[in-house]
């Protein structure tokens, strides 16, 4: 790996000289844009509007609208006499319990690597964090940009994780959601009862990435002139009603496919359906559901797969 920047990171009086590095990487196929026709390749030209001529890279520069709308060139220069562009550090500001900053704020991650002769003093910082169960909230330039970031431990390395800032993230006002469904006693164990049926440690090599594996072994058959897939076979019109299963039915059946059993069987069960007015010929039908609906179908399906793929889960 080639480090990207390199300062120090200080917190107090103290300073840790660091490189940084790009921490992920992207396993997209490369392509390039073709005439669908011939293949010919497509370029893209800068060229100045309303002529053909062609602008050098190192010619361009950025227009920004100013509070009256009038039109503000800057070039690059201009922009490398920003104060802020000159400050080599990254400035902890404060430490917060991990909690308490969401993932959706998460970014881009980045490792740093002690910089100096003696390691110690970024061994502190990182046992230090690790102790304390806490993240470092800091601000830093990069790429011409101020960044707001959180450090963290990963493994035995220091990760510095890009965040957005608060205006970046999207209130989620969704008008569906203003009121809450009546979600019933024994809805909400048997949804329990599934999660704890498929609860697991987290092992990212059990993932790997569907859409890149079809897409190289559609790659590999076009060369070779070959089919990659299958046409799949169209499913039978279902009714719209059997698209809304009884619930409860389907955590039922998705539970017992998981665990061989789904007892749900206690006083709040039955006391339940009889506030809500069922009768027990119901709850008998429900039971019997998942076999004729296409909910408890299509969860039979993937338990099944769950349960002969234990090496491999694969994630579209």
């Amino acid at each position: 790996m080639r480090s990207i920047w390199k300062g120090d990171l200080s917190f107090g009086l103290v300073n840790v000289p660091v490189k940084v590095y790009s921490a992920t990487e992207s396993h997209d196929r490369k392509s390039h844009q073709v005439d669908s026709n011939d293949g010919t390749r497509i370029r893209y030209r800068k060229v100045r509007e309303g002529t053909d001529e062609e602008v050098e890279f190192s010619q361009i520069a950025n227009a920004y609208e100013s509070d009256t709308g009038q039109t503000v060139v800057l070039t690059k220069d201009d922009l490398a006499e920003l104060p802020v562009q000159r400050s080599p550090e990254i400035s902890i500001t404060d430490f917060v319990p991990v909690d308490q900053v969401d993932p959706i704020y998460f970014d881009k991650p980045y490792y740093l690597e002690p910089a100096s002769k003696s390691p110690k003093a970024y061994a502190l910082m990182r046992e230090a964090l690790k102790d304390t169960d806490r993240l470092a909230i800091a601000t830093f330039t990069l790429r011409n940009r101020t960044r707001l970031a959180a450090l963290r431990v990963v493994g035995n390395v220091l990760t510095l994780q890009t965040l957005l800032w608060p205006d970046e993230v999207r209130e989620a006002a969704f008008p569906s959601l203003d009121e809450s469904p009546d979600l019933k006693p024994q809805e909400l164990k048997m949804a329990a009862s599934l999660i704890e049926s498929m609860s697991a440690d987290f092992d990212p090599s059990q993932y790997e990435d569907t859409y890149q594996n079809e897409l190289s072994k559609l790659i590999e058959a076009k060369a070779e002139g070959t089919e990659a897939f299958t046409a799949p076979e169209k499913a039978e019109d279902e009714d719209d009603d059997s698209e809304v299963a009884d619930l409860l039915a389907a955590l039922r059946a998705s539970v017992k496919n998981r665990t061989g059993s789904a007892d749900d069987s206690d006083d709040s069960d039955g006391s339940e359906d009889s506030d809500s007015g069922k009768t027990p010929a119901k709850k008998t039908a429900a039971k019997k559901a998942p076999a004729k609906k296409a909910p408890a179908k299509k969860v039979a399906a993937k338990s099944t797969a769950a349960k002969k793929a234990p090496a491999k889960r694969k994630a579209g």
